[in-house]
C-alpha cells in the first residue's frame, strides 16, 4: 500500500514538474532509471532509458533552457510547448504509476496530461506579465527559477515522494498567497 502510494506522489510530482519544462523530468527519469536502481521503467516506457532518446533529451533541454530566457522568444517556446509539456506529464504519470495495476493507463496518462497542462498554463498565462512589469529583464530569472523548481520537484519526487508532497504543497501556498496579495481589495 506504501509503495503504491510513494508511486502516485511520484507521478503527481514528475507530472507537474514537465508543466514547467518538460525536459527536465523526463531526463532525470530516464538518466535515473539507466543508472540506477531507484527507478525500474515497464515497457515501453523504458525507451527513456536508451542512449538516443537521452541524447535527444539533452539537447531538448538545452534548447528549451536557452529559448526560455529570451523576451518574446519564450512566448513562442510557450506556444510550441503547449503540446510538449502535457505530452511529456502523461507520459512521466503513466511510467510512473504504470507498476499499479488498479490504474488504468488511460486514466494516468489523462491525469499526468491535465497537471502538466495545468502549470503549463499558469505559466504561459504569467510569463506576459513578467516580460511588461520587467521590461523583459526578470524572463531569465524566473524562468531559471522554473527550471531549479522543476529539477527539484523531478528529483524529490523519485527520491523522497513524500517530501516532494509537502514541498509541491508549500509551493502551491505560497503561490496562492502571493497572488491574493497582489489582487486589489474590492470596494
Amino acid at each position: 500500500m506504501l509503495a503504491a502510494i510513494s508511486q502516485i506522489l511520484t507521478a503527481f510530482g514528475l507530472s507537474t514538474a514537465s508543466g514547467l519544462n518538460a525536459y527536465i523530468p523526463l531526463l532525470i527519469v530516464a538518466l535515473t532509471a539507466r543508472f540506477t536502481p531507484l527507478l525500474k521503467l515497464n515497457p515501453p516506457f523504458d525507451i527513456l532509458a536508451n542512449e538516443w532518446v537521452i541524447a535527444a533529451l539533452i539537447v531538448l533541454l538545452i534548447i528549451e533552457m536557452i529559448v526560455d530566457k529570451i523576451p518574446a522568444a519564450d512566448t513562442l517556446n510557450d506556444l510550441i510547448q503547449t503540446f510538449v509539456r502535457p505530452t511529456a506529464g502523461a507520459i512521466l504519470f503513466a511510467a510512473s504509476a504504470n507498476v499499479i495495476s488498479d490504474l488504468h493507463p488511460i486514466i494516468a496518462a489523462i491525469l499526468g496530461l491535465l497537471l502538466a497542462f495545468g502549470v503549463h498554463a499558469t505559466k504561459t498565462a504569467a510569463r506576459p506579465v513578467v516580460t511588461a512589469t520587467t521590461g523583459g529583464i526578470g524572463n531569465p530569472i524566473v524562468s531559471l527559477l522554473e527550471d531549479v523548481v522543476s529539477t527539484i520537484l523531478s528529483i524529490l519526487a523519485i527520491v523522497f515522494p513524500i517530501v516532494m508532497a509537502i514541498f509541491l504543497g508549500l509551493l502551491i501556498a505560497l503561490v496562492a498567497r502571493w497572488i491574493l496579495r497582489r489582487r486589489p481589495a474590492s470596494a
